[in-house]
């Protein structure tokens, strides 16, 4: 066995059915009094239930998290926190509530709970990407990495059939990435092909039965997993790709993710192959470019960045940003192969690999 190394992170996790009851003790637990509670508008209700559940009288909602985590956003949260002198934040929903809640937590210090109600996995990441001048940039910083994740399978299924599978695809972007990172080691190599194959598993019984709680909670345990993984290991091309197209172009995040992945797969192929027949294992297919694109249509997925908003002319452009400060790579970056791969990701082709 090659040397490596592991750092594991400290933080909370309850996982189960009904675990948001959890979230008074939880509270408690960081000696919080006055909780900013962070949503998006559209689950504001969700928010109003955390705070119900809150066991404190003194709580705020914000709910106006929004995608990429735009600066603005942020400096807006800040103001109602300090107003409401929170000592706590509890953040309900996916990555962009997490993302936002993460960002307050870099410039106050103030404690996290994460309750994801999406696949993102952003919850158990120190990572943070943020959005100014449309340009979105990451730091890796142990400060906004929640102190507590209250997983509640119940929640996610409120999440429709076709987000379910983009969230999902994105978090298996986690455990692939993970499993050719430069800094890969055996345990998070462990963990990602365990959650591609829970997630692979999972999501197209979803699509169909968007209330089989089984399935819900085997996804949500991949998410939890592919997630933890790129907590311990650095990304790589696919998500220096999806931060272009996100921050500069303004693309749907997990939507992305799942059009391009097939595409950034068949790329690094020939440059890793462990993690291709990691892959493939996962998700019982001969080929992992071709099974994850198969995974995407039978999610009934949009697998062309065209459909998402991306016009044809701006291919150049997000080739050449996304050339610029790369992220290290299996195989090198070269702007006329990255070219190639968002022109086949526009267009929605099987990837050729």
């Amino acid at each position: 066995m090659k040397t490596f190394e592991y750092n594991a992170l400290p933080s909370r996790v309850v996982f189960g059915v009904d675990t948001l009851t959890a979230v008074a003790a939880e509270i408690q637990r960081l000696q919080g009094t006055r909780a900013l509670i962070v949503s998006t508008p559209g689950r504001s209700e969700f928010a109003e239930r955390v705070r119900e559940l809150s066991g404190i009288s003194a709580t705020e909602v914000f709910a106006g998290a929004t995608m990429h985590t735009p600066i603005e956003v942020t400096k807006k949260a800040i103001r109602v926190a300090k107003r409401h002198r929170a000592d706590c934040l509890v953040a309900i929903g996916g990555g962009s509530t997490t993302g936002l809640s993460k960002a307050i937590a870099l410039r106050t210090g103030l404690p996290q709970i994460a309750i994801p109600t999406t696949y993102a996995g952003s919850e158990m990441t120190p990572i943070l990407g943020q959005t100014e001048n449309e340009i979105k940039t990451t730091l890796n910083d142990p400060r906004v990495l929640p102190d507590v994740v209250i997983y509640d399978v119940r929640l996610t299924l409120s999440l429709p059939p076709a987000a379910s599978g983009t969230s999902g695809i994105n978090a298996i972007a986690h455990g692939v990435e993970a499993l050719y990172a430069r800094n890969k080691n055996p345990l998070t190599s462990l963990m990602a092909e365990k959650g591609i194959e829970k997630l692979a598993d999972a999501l197209p019984i979803i699509s169909e039965d968007p209330q089989n709680l089984d399935a819900r909670s085997e996804a949500l345990f991949g998410a939890w997993l592919c997630s933890s993984c790129l907590a311990s290991v650095g990304m790589a091309l696919h998500h220096k790709l999806c931060h272009t197209l996100g921050g500069s172009f303004g693309l749907p995040h997990a939507e992305t993710h799942t059009a391009v992945l097939p595409h950034a797969v068949a790329y690094n192929a020939e440059s890793a192959p462990h993690a291709m027949r990691s892959i493939t294992r996962s998700l019982k297919s001969d080929s992992a470019a071709h099974g994850l694109f198969e995974l995407g249509c039978s999610v009934k997925s949009t697998m062309a960045l065209r459909d998402l908003g991306l016009d044809e002319t701006d291919l150049d452009r997000a080739a050449e940003l996304a050339c610029q400060e790369p992220y290290w790579n299996p195989r090198p970056i070269n702007r006329a192969g990255i070219r190639r791969l968002l022109h086949g990701a526009w267009n929605g082709e099987a990837p050729s690999n």
